[in-house]
């Protein structure tokens, strides 16, 4: 069988020229290149017998035909039925040509191949076909799902949101939307890969989505990239991937992982593992590690085999409460009598923070009253970290130690793009917040958190589920730490 995928990858880049780029934009679409397309298809384990596709968010039809290739040429598919989703007029429309390339490769084996194109919203669809189920009235069957997904983020008062929590999801991104209901349409036994950005890893944010992936289905393969532009490079997507593989209600065996450079890297790393290395059964956020080789492996062994939560060293994390845009009549540039010290994270300087400062765009200062009390604390020993950083940024976790002789007065602000620890509430003492913040900058625990985090937010929660030493070790670190230095902070760290 000719590589019909060839020709259908000339229809795609064709119609990518077609679509308006801030249309594309707006949709989140990112059409498969071929050699995505094929590494998406070979995740599957069996294409014999009555193959059923969905393929929602089509685009041109690529993973469909990908799929149909391989299952063409490497296996004994009896027949082969497809439905694509796709929602632009465009595409559908080059879906058409896709398909006729498609049914004419399957004549050639003999293979019959029914094709079904519905230009319309997949979201609509899936509840309209699961609520069809529920009346128990006869609908379409799936038995392969094969996804690129929209990415884009949906308002919790969308119809979208509407719509799945009519079927009880309640997730708030297109990709985990399409995943979460070709999921639910799928036949017991039924394949699905789809290929998302990694960001549903961990987070609160994707709590259910979680839910709806790892409950009584068998998580068996995760791939990603080393390169975070690999993927989609000729979309010029920045964007952290993965794919993963799910079998809809088989039992949890062993994970695959592996890890290559690109698409077609042929000589990929791979690497078999317990799921409780990727899923802590002790983290009930059920947080997916992606451990990719015995290096990574021995770091997830040491930092999950710190003996403390923060509950234990008797602290938490929280997000900075001054939220500045909801403020505005409150903020001052300087700092002025009735006014406090505002931190951003802005005010991060090679570990410590350097306040006030001139000439940046963010506010140094809070005026304090009646409106802003409550989200003030009080002045002290702090442990702050950047909520975000920057996309191409060294480090993942960003830590600042703040001290209480940073400014006069005894209250401070923290804003919302910050994180700090706190003795629920109170400062921290301080060469037990010397020790915490060292701990924080090393570079074995940007490491180890960089495998489950595939985004660039660090939310209060994920420093909720790290392990760290006991209140001990880290009082004595921050004794033995004397500066900002990474190899220095590094070799204190290997000591523990």
């Amino acid at each position: 069988m000719p590589h019909i995928l060839n020709a259908v990858d000339d229809i795609r880049i064709t119609a990518n020229k077609m679509l308006d780029e801030t249309t594309r934009s707006s949709m989140g679409q990112f059409m498969t290149p071929a050699s995505v397309a094929r590494l998406l298809a070979s995740q599957f384990d069996n294409l014999d017998g009555n193959i059923s596709i969905l393929d929602a968010g089509a685009g041109v039809g690529s993973l469909t035909t990908a799929l149909i290739e391989r299952a063409v040429n490497e296996f004994h598919p009896q027949t082969i039925t497809a439905n694509a989703w796709e929602l632009e007029s465009i595409l559908a429309h080059h879906i058409e040509q896709s398909f006729a390339i498609n049914n004419e490769a399957c004549q050639e084996r003999d293979v019959p191949l029914h094709t079904h194109i519905h230009n319309s919203d997949f979201i609509q669809s899936a509840v309209e076909i699961l609520s069809a189920r529920q009346k128990g009235e006869e609908t379409v069957s799936f038995n392969k799902a094969i996804l690129n997904p929209p990415y884009l983020k949906v308002s919790a008062k969308s119809k979208e949101r509407e719509l799945l929590r009519s079927v009880g999801v309640e997730t708030g991104n297109l990709y985990s939307c399409f995943v979460s209901l070709a999921l639910m349409l799928l036949a017991d036994g039924g394949e699905l890969v789809a290929i998302t950005p990694r960001s549903f890893c961990n987070g609160p944010y994707f709590n259910d989505f979680r839910r709806v992936l790892l409950n009584n289905n068998a998580l068996c393969k995760l791939h990603v990239f080393e390169s975070r532009t690999r993927a989609f490079k000729g979309d010029k997507v920045l964007q952290e991937n993965v794919i993963f593989h799910i079998i809809k209600g088989q039992a949890q065996g062993h994970v695959e992982i592996i890890s290559s450079t690109c698409a077609d890297d042929p000589v990929p790393q791979i690497r078999i593992t317990n799921f409780d290395e990727v899923i802590n059964p002790n983290n009930p956020d059920r947080f997916i590690h992606i451990v990719t080789n015995d290096e990574q492996a021995d770091i997830a062994q040491r930092i999950g085999g710190m003996p403390c939560s923060l509950e234990d060293l008797g602290i938490n994390a929280s997000t900075g409460k001054v939220v500045d845009f909801r403020t505005k009549s409150n903020l001052r540039q300087e700092l002025e009598e009735g006014s406090v010290p505002l931190i951003f994270p802005v005010h991060f300087t090679d570990g410590y923070i350097e306040w006030p400062q001139d000439n940046i765009k963010k506010p140094n200062a809070l005026v304090r009253n009646e409106a802003t009390e409550k989200q003030l604390i009080p002045n002290g020993h702090y442990v702050l970290t950047k909520r975000l950083s920057a996309k191409e940024e060294q480090r993942r976790i960003v830590a600042a130690l703040y001290t209480p002789d940073i400014a006069t007065g005894d209250v401070v602000g923290f804003e919302n793009k910050t994180n700090y620890f706190h003795a629920y509430g109170q400062p921290l003492e301080h060469f037990f917040a010397k020790g915490l913040w060292a701990y924080l900058n090393s570079t074995i625990i940007d490491q180890y958190f960089r495998q489950f985090n595939g985004h660039t937010q660090v939310n209060a929660t994920d420093l909720r589920v790290l392990r760290y030493p006991d209140a001990e070790t880290l009082t004595q670190l921050g004794h033995d730490v004397q500066e900002y230095e990474q190899q220095h902070i590094d070799n204190l760290i290997a000591q523990i």
